[in-house]
């Protein structure tokens, strides 16, 4: 017999002592929404702290870790907002951007080519130089005889530069050349990706730039987009005047040892134009270089070397850049130092080299963004 009121084939369950009513009381307040947790108790707060803590230290060790690699594509990507103005200037020229991102590689490679080809030769010389010199400053090395053999005496090098010690002496010498190749290697690859990323950069720079202001409010990307275009024009402007310069210095080395016959003329002069865009120590590095070389001739020849190289650096400083670089950045010569300083010692050559373009562009955002935000303060 199937109870009144209950659907024949259903099966009801009900636990001994408990109706179906309070069975139905205890679903409905199960459903009910608890007490929240108290988000000011010192537990929470102190769990949320310290959670905190250990992501923020995961992030500075994750970044510390591939700083290396971080400093490679902060270089790729200054190099490619420098190069962006000859791509531009291709591109408003009816020049498709693939075709003209292509031309600007090319041009590139091509130095890069053209100084490897001018070192080769000289590299050659001197190894060959070398070889056929070895056996006379062994000899003076063996008998304490000689300019060679008295700078051995004096360093107590005799024994490991001589035949005795020439077991010590090729150890030696495979581990330097082990920890050279190493260090050539690194530099290669190194090179090698921040070719690649220089030239992806510069490919996807307008969609980069897009994504960029796209990250700030609606309400201000017309403001940022236009101050982000020029950051991004005085970065340009001041890596292709630099180029200038740097061409001009280059030029002027090259006439100055084709009229003095130094050897490597054209080597020489495509050091002092790379040295060059290093500023501040950067020229007076290649001089002293040139100079150097200049002894093999004779020493006058050395010390008018060094008397051009000085007079160039006068002029370059306070005649040739401050034209070029008028309409590129406006930053005062005190902050000028002061950031190549600070740079060379946070990131090295690379880092002097992008100090005065980021110095710029802060002094930028400062006069366009933070100082008119004070004065109506």
């Amino acid at each position: 017999m199937v109870p009144d009121g209950q659907a024949e084939g259903t099966i009801t369950t009900e636990l001994p002592g408990r109706g179906l009513g309070e069975d139905r009381a205890r679903q409905r307040a199960a459903r009910r929404l608890g007490r929240p947790f108290d988000r000011q108790s010192p537990f929470v707060v102190g769990f949320v702290g310290g959670l905190g803590v250990l992501l923020a230290l995961a992030l500075g060790e994750t970044v510390f870790s591939v700083r290396r690699t971080l400093v490679l594509v902060f270089l790729a990507l200054f190099i490619a907002v420098g190069l962006e103005p000859v791509v531009g200037f291709c591109t408003r020229h009816r020049v498709r951007r693939s075709f003209a991102v292509l031309i600007v590689v090319l041009a590139a490679v091509g130095i890069v080519a053209a100084f490897v080809y001018a070192a080769i030769s000289p590299i050659e010389n001197e190894i060959n130089e070398l070889s056929k010199s070895e056996p006379k400053w062994r000899s003076e090395i063996g008998s304490g005889k000689g300019t060679i053999g008295h700078l051995a005496k004096e360093l107590h090098l005799s024994y490991y530069l001589s035949g005795s010690g020439s077991g010590n002496l090729g150890k030696f010498l495979a581990s330097g050349a082990l920890g050279a190749g190493k260090e050539v290697l690194s530099a290669v690859t190194s090179l090698l990706v921040v070719i690649v990323l220089t030239v992806y950069f510069l490919a996807a720079l307008p969609a980069i730039e897009r994504f960029v202001v796209q990250l700030v409010p609606r309400s201000r990307r017309d403001r940022f987009g236009l101050l982000l275009d020029d950051v991004l024009g005085g970065v340009g402007g001041y890596l292709l005047g630099k180029m200038f310069t740097s061409l001009v210095a280059g030029l002027g080395t090259f006439l100055w040892a084709t009229v003095f016959d130094l050897p490597y003329a054209i080597l020489l002069a495509l050091l002092v134009a790379l040295f060059d865009l290093v500023p501040v120590v950067g020229s007076t590095a290649a001089g002293v270089i040139v100079s150097l070389v200049a002894l093999s001739v004779s020493i006058p020849v050395a010390i008018a070397t060094a008397v051009f190289f000085a007079a160039y650096r006068v002029v370059e400083d306070y005649l040739l850049v401050p034209r070029v670089m008028r309409q590129a950045v406006n930053v005062s010569p005190v902050v000028t130092v002061l950031a190549v300083v600070m740079g060379g010692a946070l990131l090295g050559i690379i880092g002097a080299l992008v100090a005065i373009p980021v110095a710029a562009g802060i002094k930028l955002v400062l006069e366009q963004s933070v100082f008119p935000r004070l004065d109506n303060s």
